[in-house]
């Protein structure tokens, strides 16, 4: 029976199972997203999940304390610099899982694993609120006319040129 034992262990020796996913945290770190299957990317997140908690303060000790799961500089620099930045006002849920479908080999059920915050597609777009216009009056009268400021020169015309206009009498004559 296997009551309360809650690592999936991957078919792999423990010593093997830590390497795979460290190499495999250090990849999405820096690619921001990678493909594998359902089970190690369930895996994956439990692992690399409280190593961005812990990314949010930057201190001499968080740093050793993740470079010791990562075992890479590079990875554990980018998680320092450009992750941790992102996703500090973020309480939790750093990764996204989408399944791809079967894989075509073995129909093992393959999956993106993602960093939340990285996805340009899913993220709320931020607009600028447009100022509208209403057609109230709003405070005009009707003899009103609309200031000009001083300096600016106020000029409008209805005549369009003629794009193919006849010939004047002048240009006959010469």
């Amino acid at each position: 029976m296997r009551h309360g034992k809650k690592i999936n262990h991957l078919g792999r020796t423990s010593s093997h199972r830590k390497a795979m996913l460290s190499n495999m945290a250090c990849s999405l770190i820096e690619h921001k997203r990678i493909n594998t299957t359902l089970a190690k990317a369930k895996a994956l997140r439990k692992y690399v999940e409280p190593l961005i908690t812990k990314s949010k303060t930057d201190s001499t000790h968080s740093r050793r304390v993740v470079f010791s799961y990562l075992q890479s500089k590079d990875a554990t620099a980018e998680l320092f610099r450009e992750v941790a930045p992102k996703v500090s006002d973020r309480p939790g849920g750093y990764t996204r899982i989408i399944k791809m479908g079967p894989r075509l080999g073995d129909n093992a059920e393959m999956v993106m694993i993602e960093l939340v915050d990285f996805n340009e597609l899913y993220q709320k777009q931020t607009r600028t609120k447009k100022s509208r216009r209403r057609r109230g009056g709003g405070g005009k009268k009707a003899g009103d006319t609309p200031a000009v400021a001083e300096g600016t020169i106020e000029t409008t015309t209805d005549e369009t040129p003629a794009v193919d206009a006849p010939a004047s009498e002048e240009n006959k004559e010469a």
